[in-house]
């Protein structure tokens, strides 16, 4: 059976970091991109990262510069590690994989056809 897994949620303080893991098991991870994106209560799913096969990494706007996307294809898992938060970060965290070429560098959801059960980030102010 083919799964994302993903690990590392909780609580953290602004200005705090928290590092999200996204676990492959079933298929070979080396061969997809993987992406992350969020979801908060009441509102629609955002993109918040993406890394392509080849390691390019793709962002939102509202994380540039504080979120970084990384890739260790021989421990099956993609990384989200996320500093400087605040608490317009918080939310579920989903990673997702990429079906088309298009979805990674446009952060477009529709393109991401396996989803992990989600992580939940919260940010106190």
């Amino acid at each position: 059976e083919e799964r994302l897994v993903e690990s590392g949620g909780g609580l953290v303080q602004a200005g705090g970091s928290l590092r999200l893991s996204c676990t492959a098991s079933g298929f070979a991870l080396d061969a997809w991109a993987i992406g992350w994106f969020r979801q908060a209560p009441g509102k629609g799913r955002e993109g918040v990262g993406c890394i392509s096969t080849d390691r390019r990494t793709y962002y939102g706007e509202s994380v540039k510069g504080r979120f970084a996307v990384s890739r260790d294809n021989a421990k099956r898992t993609v990384y989200l590690e996320m500093n400087n938060l605040q608490p317009e970060d918080a939310g579920v965290y989903y990673c997702g994989r990429d079906y088309s070429d298009y979805g990674c560098p446009h952060l477009a959801s529709v393109s991401f056809h396996l989803w992990g059960q989600g992580a939940q980030v919260a940010v106190s102010s």
